[in-house]
């Protein structure tokens, strides 16, 4: 046996650290699932077109491009477990805003609301991903990773369960009368008011309550002691850092692959809504079919962690973005419940790839991994923009999903075009890794 195979993924030393902050990863995925449901809820509760509903994600996705760097900048300076406990924070205050924007029942008010949340998500996820990469050898940094993030997933299924039982199903505008029309379309005056204010608050109630899971998470934390490597007297300033790294060609495309990859899972995650409503499939029971695609994403990460002891990190993320591409294919020419499936398919192959194109980007970068992180975290972007170009191809000739054929499909097939794109560029990231 090989020196290398005697390295623990995890250490004893570094274990309830481990799994604190791994506890974490769950923590954002759940935030990001319960959120994905809510661009088709506030579209019917506030009356709103596809592109206007995608603002949600717009909000969301846009708090990792702001908070990243200062997030990077406080781990640097000061520590990993400060990045962490200001991240909590602002994650607790952000939930806590849903309070006031429920009674305001302003749209504008939510979007600040999860705008703040995702500075919160920033910093965790700026601080936390190379945290765990520093929690052991070099050698299984990216092992350990993806261990880690196999339960962001596990998170994610928690919130899909909380939209679906506590807000979707509550949910009154999208009640039906006995011929399946919506009656909330035909509301008006105070009977619509009365249903808008009791949904709008439906909403609230989850992300409060999160607020304050967060509040103790935040103490629970503040009172373990954190490993932390020494600082290195010698370490270079920030913008030294950034100047450095920018240099590296591994680095800078996993950015952009970073950035290309969330923007194709987001658009995957959001949609797959509006493409099983097509179908005559309502909110409620098209989040069964977000639930397997979320395990299906579970499973995949475990296996793919496991095929790295064996397959090039580089060559397994080429293989399965090309795979990506097939069963988007699938989810754009297959009319029908084929589509759908081709479609869920989509978060096996992207199950390894945040992580991975994570581990590959930050290898040997040493202290500059901190900066480095901001930037791949900031690529997150991609999640906040990408959905609303989507959007834009929904409300082409209507608000509807199938008001003009493309290519022989409805818009809202064609619109999987977007994800398939990206995942060109991820495997073209995968091949370039494997041949450098």
């Amino acid at each position: 046996m090989s020196a290398s195979t005697k390295i623990p993924v995890v250490s004893k030393a570094v274990l309830i650290p481990f799994i604190l902050i791994t506890s974490l990863f769950a923590l954002w995925g759940f935030a990001n699932d319960i959120t994905n449901p809510m661009v088709s809820a506030f579209k019917k509760i506030l009356e709103l077109s596809n592109t206007q509903a995608s603002w949600v994600q717009a909000a969301f996705y846009g708090g990792y491009f702001t908070m990243a760097l200062p997030a990077a900048y406080v781990a640097k300076k000061y520590s990993y477990k400060t990045g962490i406990l200001v991240g909590l924070t602002l994650y607790a205050i952000g939930a806590l805003l849903f309070f006031p924007a429920a009674a305001n029942e302003n749209y504008m008010f939510f979007l600040v609301a999860l705008y703040v949340l995702t500075f919160g998500l920033a910093f965790l996820e700026t601080t936390a991903n190379p945290f765990i990469m520093d929690m052991g050898a070099e050698e299984t940094a990216t092992q350990r990773l993806n261990l880690a993030q196999a339960f962001n997933p596990l998170g994610a299924l928690s919130g899909l369960f909380v939209a679906q039982t506590f807000i979707l199903a509550a949910l009154e505008s999208d009640n039906l009368d006995t011929e399946g029309n919506p009656i909330y379309e035909t509301l008006t005056g105070a009977a619509k008011a009365a249903v808008k204010t009791s949904d709008l608050q439906v909403i609230r109630n989850p992300y409060v309550a999160l607020g304050l899971f967060v509040i103790l998470m935040l103490v629970i934390i503040s009172f373990v002691k954190m490993p932390e490597k020494k600082k290195d007297e010698n370490a270079t300033d920030m913008w030294s850092s950034i100047k450095r790294i920018f240099k590296k060609e591994r680095f800078v495309g996993g950015v952009l692959a970073q950035m290309f990859y969330v923007g194709a899972q987001i658009m995957c995650w959001t949609y797959i809504y509006q493409y099983a409503e097509n179908l005559g499939i309502d909110n409620r029971e098209a989040v069964n079919y977000a639930y397997a695609a979320l395990i299906i994403f579970l499973v995949g990460r475990f296996i793919c962690t496991y095929l790295m002891k064996f397959i090039n990190s580089g060559k397994l993320l080429m293989l399965l973005s090309l795979l990506a591409v097939v069963f988007c294919l699938g989810t754009i020419f297959i009319q029908g419940m084929g589509g759908l499936y081709s479609l869920v398919m989509v978060s096996f192959c992207m199950s390894l790839m945040f992580p991975t194109i994570y581990g590959i980007a930050l290898t040997g970068l040493g202290d500059d991994a901190k900066p480095a992180s901001a930037f791949l975290v900031m690529a997150i972007v991609g999640g906040a923009f990408m959905p609303v170009l989507q959007g834009l191809i929904l409300d082409v000739g209507g608000s509807a999903y199938n008001d003009v054929s493309i290519m022989g499909v409805p818009e809202v097939n064609f619109s999987f075009i977007l994800p398939l794109s990206c995942f060109l560029v991820v495997a073209l990231y995968g091949y370039r890794t494997v041949k450098s």
